[in-house]
């Protein structure tokens, strides 16, 4: 053999362990992606139905019928704030 054919034999196998590699991470990346976006779309799901049952009201009547603007901004907040905090949880920081 030729030393350009072993150099060509060694080059394709180096792109070949490389591309396994890269579909390992991939693949990894996206399993680790699905379980987060389960566990925060849990834990939006528990923070709203506690919401829902401890407060002295309806939130769907006094956000849909009576218009409450006041109550629509303060659960938009807790939904932002709970996202921060699963995202800060997500990334480590």
């Amino acid at each position: 053999m030729h030393l350009s054919s072993v150099l060509a034999l060694s080059s394709a196998s180096a792109v070949a362990d490389k591309a396994a590699l890269d579909t390992n991470s991939l693949v990894n990346t996206l399993v680790q992606s699905v379980v987060f976006v389960v566990v925060g779309l849990l834990v939006f799901a528990v923070a709203f139905w506690l919401i829902t049952k401890l407060s002295p009201f309806s939130i769907r009547k006094e956000i849909e019928e009576d218009q409450n603007t006041a109550l629509g901004i303060v659960i938009g907040s807790v939904i932002i704030g709970l996202a921060l905090v699963i995202a800060a949880a997500i990334s480590g920081g």
